[in-house]
């Protein structure tokens, strides 16, 4: 069986991310694709942060969180979502304080529902998803100010 992965058909694995996805631009979302779930995948979820930010900032920082069911197709507003560091519910897009960041985008397959309070933080989602993660899998894309 092939490995659990995510894609995006916006940009390739380690390429920069098209400025109309950043934050000061048109703050559109991507479109994510999860391939190759494991059978008893309940619901996917989503972490996409900056850890270039750590230098800049101080912290890595959290650029969108949501979650949702298995079905592909699920629109983003279907999904539940987490709040940024921006301090907004749903994506906030690569803004980086300096040159160029790389943004990592984090899915996972895990075995159960979820059910967090919409504004959730990147922590809650963490001890949710705590010894649920039945597949992991990375995008990385970079963004330069």
């Amino acid at each position: 069986m092939s490995k659990f992965s995510i894609t995006s058909k916006d940009f390739k694995e380690g390429e920069e991310i098209p400025k109309k996805f950043g934050y000061k631009f048109e703050n559109k979302i991507p479109n994510i694709y999860y391939a190759n779930s494991p059978e008893n995948s309940k619901t996917f979820a989503l972490i996409m942060d900056d850890p270039d930010a750590m230098a800049a900032v101080g912290k890595v920082w959290v650029h969108w969180l949501e979650y949702g069911s298995v079905e592909q197709d699920l629109p983003h507003s279907k999904r539940s979502q987490g709040i940024t560091d921006f301090g907004e519910i749903g994506y906030g897009g690569p803004a980086p304080p300096n040159g160029r960041h790389t943004y990592v985008f984090k899915g996972y397959a895990l075995d159960v529902k979820l059910d967090l309070k919409e504004g959730y933080t990147k922590q809650d989602l963490e001890n949710a998803m705590k010894d649920h993660i039945i597949a992991e899998a990375k995008l990385t894309g970079t963004f330069t100010s």
